[in-house]
């Protein structure tokens, strides 16, 4: 950071909040010895006591658990898939919409604040907490996936639906437009929209923490809406909300990641896969996260977060290098240029014939991505400082972006050439965690490339473990950022409990399911967190 100042404080001119409330007035202070706890008194008490009963109840319930969760994820994704479309969609308008308002002009901060890090530290810590397990796991199989499903062409059911899971009409028997839709397909669940999701939230919080000088929490967004009532039950609920959507939405990641690595581990020294070697993996890189908790964001969070960037892009630039590179670099264009083609129909949330894709994939990853929104946006929040609104947005929607587009291309890319170039069948029969694994076979130096492979999963997991136990203690803190260290310990390892839990009771179906459960609420707080922002805005002096 450029200095040791309290980001609260705001410099130049901004239009605060007037309220009695004071950050951590309803919080209980309990000191044993060199360790003590601030804690919201009733949020961390609810949302404490209603992980520990999950947990608890899922290990318990194993066997019922299961089909529980199934049920669960396949009735929200097929059944509500319009909503979660609908409300994404309107968080991209909304951004879109202040880039180039007058509204982009205000800053975070005050009108005189400077930026806390520079472009690559933040951009790193950014990309690193808010995609990287997902990439890893998905940048092979997902391009993949589509494009042999719309290679495959469709069928229809007796109800007139598509029974596949093709994305939009498919292109059977033509290799050239499949690989196109399907990549503009994962494009479309990697590019604006999660991002905008981030965006919003994230916007929300630096706003009103850094501007209208209240607590660095989601209750505080909705003041223009609730008035002192936020203080209050109202506030209670959304922080609580927050609070539990965060922690699935991480453990759901920390699953994904660690099915992958357990994959890996196996393809390159023959650990043996199955529950027991993911829940000791889970363990083992809990620990990690809690060695780098200790250590605070900038010793901890931030380096590794640099560390893992060099890594991805060494990766990044191998692939290319070795691989199709002159298909891989047009590639880049060509599949830009099929997402912004494909966009308005991949987005429409009504009248879609595709409906397993839409429930299965689309309607999953929104309510992911929102349910992940608490923990990446005030995560982003915190670092963001010193950024014009439009800077901001322009940072947080369309650089990402653009490098997940250049990451599915690259690995997609390569993935599907290797298929239907090579004809490396391999790739496609491999279960899903092993896939990058396998692509990565078919290139030189394959077990350094998969070592590097693991290691990355590896880092961003702890980066999440890390960011989301750090977020998760603010919110239950009552948004004190300087809360006892024991607390942020408390919650990392009860991410990492959770995904044990999840992974025990379901593995992926179950991880999916509680994502899915905890980002509906979710999203009705975020569509009028989204409001309650852009009123903010008006109210504040612009550069």
């Amino acid at each position: 950071m450029a200095d040791n100042k309290d980001p609260m404080i705001p410099d130049g001119d901004v239009n605060p909040i007037d309220t009695d409330y004071q950050i951590g007035q309803d919080n209980i202070v309990v000191n044993v010895g060199p360790f003590g706890l601030d804690i919201h008194n009733r949020v961390f008490a609810i949302s404490g006591l209603a992980v520990i009963a999950f947990v608890v109840l899922t290990l318990v319930f194993q066997t019922q658990a299961e089909p529980l969760f199934t049920a669960m994820r396949n009735w929200l994704t097929g059944n509500l898939d319009w909503f979660f479309i609908s409300a994404a969609n309107i968080f991209v308008i909304i951004c879109l919409g202040l880039i180039v308002s007058p509204l982009g002009r205000v800053r975070l901060g005050g009108t005189e604040a400077q930026p806390d890090y520079s472009y690559l530290g933040w951009f790193s810590m950014l990309f690193a907490a808010g995609m990287g397990i997902g990439l890893m796991f998905f940048g092979v199989s997902e391009p993949l996936s589509h494009t042999l499903s719309s290679f495959g062409g469709v069928s229809l059911g007796e109800d007139g639906l598509r029974t596949d899971w093709a994305p939009l009409g498919a292109a059977a028997g033509d290799a050239a437009a499949a690989g196109q839709l399907g990549m503009a397909a994962t494009i479309f669940h990697w590019g604006l929209h999660p991002w905008a999701i981030y965006a919003v939230m994230a916007l929300g919080l630096a706003l009103f923490s850094f501007n209208k000088g209240l607590p660095l929490t989601i209750r505080s967004v909705f003041y223009p809406l609730l008035g002192e009532r936020v203080w209050g039950w109202p506030g209670h609920i959304i922080d609580i909300l927050a609070v539990l959507a965060t922690l699935f939405g991480l453990a759901t990641s920390l699953g994904y990641g660690a099915s992958q690595a357990t994959s890996g581990l196996n393809y390159l020294f023959g650990v043996p896969l199955g529950d027991t070697t993911q829940i000791v993996l889970v363990v083992v890189i809990t620990a990690i996260a809690l060695v780098s908790v200790l250590a605070g964001l900038d010793a901890g969070v931030k380096r590794l977060s640099e560390i893992n960037m060099i890594l991805a892009v060494l990766l990044l630039v191998f692939v290319i290098l070795v691989g199709p590179t002159l298909l891989l670099l047009t590639g880049f264009f060509d599949n830009l240029t099929a997402y912004l083609t494909f966009l308005p129909e991949l987005s429409n949330p009504v009248g879609r014939e595709d409906a397993n894709f839409v429930s299965g994939w689309t309607a999953f990853y929104w309510a992911w991505w929102i349910s992940w929104s608490p923990f990446v946006g005030m995560f982003i929040a915190r670092v963001s400082r010193g950024r014009t609104v439009r800077e901001f947005l322009v940072c947080v929607l369309l650089i990402p972006s653009t490098a997940c587009v250049l990451w599915m291309s690259v690995f997609g890319g390569t993935a599907v050439d290797l298929y239907f170039t090579e004809g490396y069948t391999a790739i496609k029969e491999a279960a899903l965690p092993l896939q990058l694994f396998t692509m990565l076979d078919a290139l030189p130096l394959a077990e350094i490339t998969s070592f590097i492979a693991i290691v990355l999963v590896v880092v961003f997991f702890v980066t999440s473990s890390d960011s989301g136990s750090l977020v998760i203690d603010v919110i239950a803190a009552g948004g004190k950022v300087d809360a006892p260290t024991p607390q942020r310990v408390f919650w990392c390892t009860f991410e990492g409990l959770v995904a044990i839990a999840l992974i025990l009771g379901g593995g992926l179906a179950a991880l999916q399911a509680m994502a899915v459960s905890t980002g509906l609420p979710f999203t009705l707080v975020l569509l009028m967190a989204s409001f309650s922002t852009i009123k903010g805005l008006a109210s504040e002096p612009r550069n």
